[in-house]
């Protein structure tokens, strides 16, 4: 018996490089540097290795140790690279599953380079190889690779699993390949595979994003038992189509049948209830989920801004504070959207506050937002300081920052911010131009509009609907209307707000004729339903033409349109039917506004103020019964209300309300409102107390309400003292202003005040101003000098409205130039101007001077049916004035018998005048007795009759005008002017 010999297993040392040099995968690079990993990692990989002797040993133990690593290491490329390189030395990369868990380790770490080499060198390709390079495109996004891949595996003879068929049906949900995809649902059909949960939740997947929910909901109602894939698609396809009710009721299913949905899904339902204003069943939706994510909360909060719901949409973030959820940019951005939208100043710089401490306020999107908020809030100085603080200052945050200075009237600023952003480098847009024009129309600014405009041309951005619509409504703000039709008529696709702006721009200008025309034509041609806008502006054209019968019309379309109970609409219904003399019916539109508006009742007071201060006072003393507290407009129409010495103790009564309130001194609008209320009742002592307790420095607009305060009074020696004053205390005046005090520099005929302050109006550059023009033209013309008036007149260019045309009109008549004054009338109608009463006095006034009778005549008759104008007691008076004058005293007799009203005193006494002036001593008893009787105790008449007796010598006469006057105690006083009392 032969005695056992053990032998010792011969080692052979394998060069590693000559099996890497003969091997297939020679152009994959060996990882060379591996540092020393955790002990989970790396390490254990390597010592497994090692201790594998067989070859069959090696290749399951080498599959092993992959299946057993951590998810994590799979997804890096590092131990990729490692286990693949490893294989190789070890001489293991020849068995097919090996090579597959290799591919797949690439696959998952989304390596397209490393995973195609090892695919394209696999000698056998089964269905777990195709499904790896199809899941690394499928994570990729190549969806148009996977399915090339899908179709190679198919013509390689390899059918695929349900894995294959998912991967290759999501693609084509991603593509939007409705054909390819039904090809393959009727593959799958054939294989068995449909019933599968993976196959099936692809397959109704694939049919929901091609729009196909028909063949979803059979393939869904089909399953036994569908996966969370199924859910979620069904959900979402159904959310995104808009059937939202359809939607929530599969996720009602889905939670019964025990199926629990994730964040993503409940997102997805939330924003298809949000999206279809359905905030009720978001609210239960959002309560049922147990713990939602960041954007779960934002959903509802976005949600509730958008649909209105602004303090419930703070709510909601603060309750996201409180659970421990960390508000994100977005959530900032929606929350300062809702506190803008309320005005909750004290809460935004909470909310500010907070946003600094988490570093979140310097983003572009937080920023703008912060920017609307503070601008919303009124305060520009915070939003300013806070565009300054920004670390990025783009286009959006410069119009965010001049969209809030030109909401808040700071026209100035944003001409100024404009310059500045140009300066800067910042290219502006259509939203940039949109505040700057507004901004040009708030200052009535026609020459910087006209400058804009230019701009907006060599830009080419004058196509743009935005942009058109505020050139619209600029020129037509600024009065130039004929320019604002013009670019009107060029808009092709007009909307309600290009409508809006034209219907808007007729009606301040007083021409509610073309208003009504154009809002005609927006219902026909433009086949726009009218918005709340366009129906208010209407209502106000029929409110100053009091013209009840057009406004009921409108109040008609408003209730077609269910707009009636807008708040801007039926304030406008409100003042409408006040200025009508309807006040029953402004009080029962109030009454069935269904929210009660400081607006309605403001709209309501000044309706009944005009008719009974008592009622007024009553209304404003029930405010508080609607949970409504007075703003400062309504103080401020009241106080108008009150204006006259008769109603001062409600004026002062009110005045006590306002300082329990404390705002008078605070708020600039309330104080001239009270300045101007003792002024008009002429108690300047009371104004000049009030305005020395007001805090300095004063402003431009409480200095001219004293100055034009006193000029109005006539008191135009006070009304240059002050502005004195004014100039002393280093305050500048503005357009009214000048326009007040040239007005009392034409009342004393002082020509030497008005020059020195034409002089400043040019320094300061005013006097490219229509209102200060005016002024000026008016007071060279009161004053005498026709001369300076016309050169003022003549350098208003393209900037000539009606009152610069009456100045000229009035002027040339008053100071006897007649002739020039009609050359004047005519060119002011071919201009397109169009006159109104004061034109038409000047007009007739100037052929009274020039004995035009039957021009006159013809003027007179031209006022009425081709204007419209009504005429007036001084109209009527210059028609008995031109015929008396020139001795037709007959046929002015029978104008006054004709006029349609019971001529007052100026008539009789301006008809007696002529009949003193002609010696007809008949008509003139006539007359004087008539004067007489309306006023008994004017020595005018006793004074004229006297002299028409004393000139046809009838001195009986004479005697008995004497003793009428003796027996009736009127006493003749001496005549008087400044010049004999200085």
């Amino acid at each position: 018996m032969l005695p056992r010999v053990r032998f010792k297993p011969i080692r052979r040392r394998i060069n590693s490089s000559v099996l890497i040099h003969q091997s297939k995968y020679s152009s994959i690079p060996i990882l060379e540097d591996r540092k020393t990993q955790s002990p989970l990692q790396e390490h254990d990989f390597h010592s497994h290795l090692r201790d594998i002797c067989s070859r069959e040993c090696k290749i399951i133990q080498s599959r092993q140790v992959i299946d057993k690593m951590p998810e994590r290491l799979k997804l890096s490329l590092k131990t990729a690279k490692t286990v693949h390189s490893q294989s190789l030395r070890l001489g293991l990369s020849a068995d097919g599953n090996l090579e597959n868990s290799i591919l797949d380790l690439y696959a998952k770490c989304g390596n397209v380079r490393y995973a195609g080499i090892v695919f394209s060198h696999l000698q056998v390709r089964d269905e777990s190889a195709w499904n790896s390079i199809m899941n690394m495109n499928s994570r990729k996004g190549s969806f148009k690779d996977v399915v090339d891949y899908f179709l190679s595996m198919r013509c390689s003879g390899v059918v695929g699993d349900q894995f294959s068929f998912a991967m290759v049906l999501s693609a084509c949900a991603k593509l939007m390949n409705l054909e390819l995809g039904e090809q393959l649902h009727c593959v799958a059909m054939k294989m068995g595979l449909e019933a599968g949960n993976y196959c099936q939740g692809a397959l109704i997947d694939m049919y929901v994003k091609c729009g196909c929910l028909e063949f979803a909901t059979r393939i869904f109602d089909g399953a036994v038992d569908p996966d969370r894939v199924s859910w979620t698609a069904m959900i979402s396809g159904f959310s995104h189509a808009g059937l939202t009710t359809k939607a929530i009721e599969i996720f009602e299913q889905m939670q019964e049948l025990g199926h629990i949905p994730d964040n993503v899904l409940s997102v997805t339902i939330l924003s298809a209830c949000v999206g279809q204003g359905r905030l009720e069943d978001a609210c239960r939706l959002f309560s049922q989920m147990p713990e939602p994510s960041s954007i779960a909360w934002n959903v509802m909060i976005s949600g509730h801004v958008k649909g209105g719901f602004e303090e419930k949409a703070i709510d909601f973030f603060k309750n996201m504070v409180k659970s421990g959820i960390e508000p994100t940019r977005s959530t900032l951005g929606s929350v300062f959207c809702a506190i803008a939208a309320v005005a909750n100043h004290k809460y935004g710089l909470q909310v500010h506050s907070w946003a600094i401490k988490k570093g979140l306020d310097t983003n572009v999107y937080a920023g703008s937002s912060l920017l609307n908020m503070y601008a919303k809030c009124q305060r520009m100085e915070a939003a300013k300081a806070v565009f300054d603080g920004l670390e990025e200052q783009n286009d959006v945050l410069w119009n965010a920052l001049l969209g809030g200075y030109s909401q808040n009237g700071h026209a100035r600023e944003v001409l100024e911010l404009f310059v500045n952003m140009k300066v800067m480098g910042f290219q502006p847009d259509e939203y940039t131009y949109t505040s700057v024009l507004s901004a040009c129309a708030c200052l009535e600014n026609i020459d910087i509009g006209r400058q804009v405009h230019t701009i907006i041309i060599k830009n080419e951005i004058g196509a743009n609907l935005f942009v058109q619509n505020s050139l619209v409504d600029m020129y037509a703000k600024c009065g130039a209307l004929f320019n604002a039709r013009k670019l009107f008529e060029r808009i092709k696709n007009r909307d309600n707000v290009s409508w809006n702006a034209i219907i808007v721009g007729y009606v301040q200008e007083d021409d509610e004729k073309k208003a009504f025309l154009m809002f005609r034509r927006m219902m026909i041609e433009g086949n726009i339903a009218p918005d709340e806008v366009s129906l208010a502006s209407i209502l106000g054209a029929t409110a100053n033409l009091q013209d009840l019968c057009k406004g009921r019309q409108v109040h008609c379309f408003l209730v077609k349109y269910g707009l009636e109970n807008g708040r801007y609409a039926g304030s406008s219904l409100i003042d409408m039917y006040c200025k009508c003399g309807l006040v029953e019916n402004a009080t029962l539109v109030f009454s069935h506004l269904p929210e009660k508006s400081v607006v309605g009742m403001n709209a309501l007071i000044s309706g009944h103020a005009q008719l009974s201060l008592h009622v007024a006072v009553n209304i404003f003393k029930n405010m508080s019964c609607y949970g409504l507290k007075p703003s400062e407009v309504t103080f401020a129409t009241l106080l108008e209300a009150c204006s006259g010495d008769p109603n001062l103790n409600f004026g002062r009564q009110i005045h006590c309300s306002i300082v329990k309130l404390g705002l008078p001194y605070g708020d600039e609008f309330l104080a001239v409102s009270l300045l101007g209320m003792y002024m008009s009742a002429q108690r300047n002592n009371d104004a000049i107390n009030l305005f020395s307790e007001l805090p300095h420095p004063k402003s431009t607009v409480l200095w001219t309400v004293l100055i034009s305060g006193n000029a109005q009074n006539d008191c135009g020696e006070e009304a240059l003292l002050w502005y004195q004053e004014m100039r002393a205390h280093n305050a500048l005046p503005d357009q009214a202003t000048f326009a007040s005090i040239l007005r009392a520099c034409s009342s004393l005929a002082s020509l030497q005040d008005g020059s020195k302050i034409h002089s400043l109006v040019f320094r300061i550059g005013y006097d490219k101003d229509e209102l200060t023009g005016s002024a000026l033209l008016d007071m060279y013309a009161k004053c005498g000098d026709m001369e300076s008036s016309s050169q003022v007149f003549r350098e208003m260019i393209s900037r000539k409205d009606v009152i610069s045309w009456n100045s000229m009109i009035v002027g040339y008549a008053k100071n006897g130039y007649a002739e020039r004054a009609l050359e004047i009338f005519d060119e002011m109608r071919r201009s397109e101007v169009k006159p109104d009463e004061v034109t038409f006095l000047g007009v007739l006034t100037a052929c009274s001077h020039a004995g035009k009778v039957s021009e006159g005549r013809v003027f007179y008759e031209e006022m009425i049916a081709r204007y419209g104008i009504q005429p007036r007691v001084d109209h009527c008076a210059c028609m008995v004035d031109l015929f008396g004058r020139w001795g037709f005293l007959g046929e002015a007799e029978r104008f006054i018998n004709n006029m349609g009203f019971q001529p007052d005193s100026m008539i009789w006494a301006t008809y007696l005048s002529s009949c003193r002036l002609h010696g007809d001593d008949v008509r003139g008893r006539h007359a004087a007795e008539k004067l007489i009787e309306l006023d008994p105790q004017n020595s005018s008449p006793y004074v004229l009759l006297s002299s028409i007796h004393a000139a046809s010598g009838n001195w009986d006469g004479v005697n008995r005008v004497r003793e009428k006057m003796i027996e009736k105690r009127v006493k003749k006083f001496a005549g008087s002017s400044k010049i004999s009392r200085m």
